[in-house]
């Protein structure tokens, strides 16, 4: 399994408006078929900071989706909310549930 976290910052006092337009949008990325899932989280230590978490079933789908249009137009729809962010990929060597 192929892992994605994003860090997003959102510009203050937006939050809420930003939780409901990625709720929103959600199912753009679950309709993939080699998503596997993914999660939205609030930092409880910083202001703003989000964490989002998609699973892939591998590498090459995922960077194949990250070049799509539709991945394109999703980013432009959650960019206004977004003050700064990162990503990180990687790749899940054990998983315990």
């Amino acid at each position: 399994m192929f892992r994605v976290q994003l860090r997003m910052t959102v510009h203050p006092g937006r939050e809420a408006e930003f939780e409901q337009v990625w709720h929103r949008l959600g199912g753009i990325i679950t309709e993939q078929p080699a998503n596997l899932g993914q999660t939205l989280s609030r930092s409880v230590e910083e202001e703003s900071v989000y964490y989002i978490v998609s699973d892939w079933t591998s590498e090459e789908e995922f960077r194949e989706y990250e070049r799509s249009e539709r991945h394109v137009e999703h980013r432009k729809q959650l960019h206004p909310y977004r003050s700064a962010g990162s990503m990180t990929t990687m790749r899940v060597v054990h998983e315990l549930r």
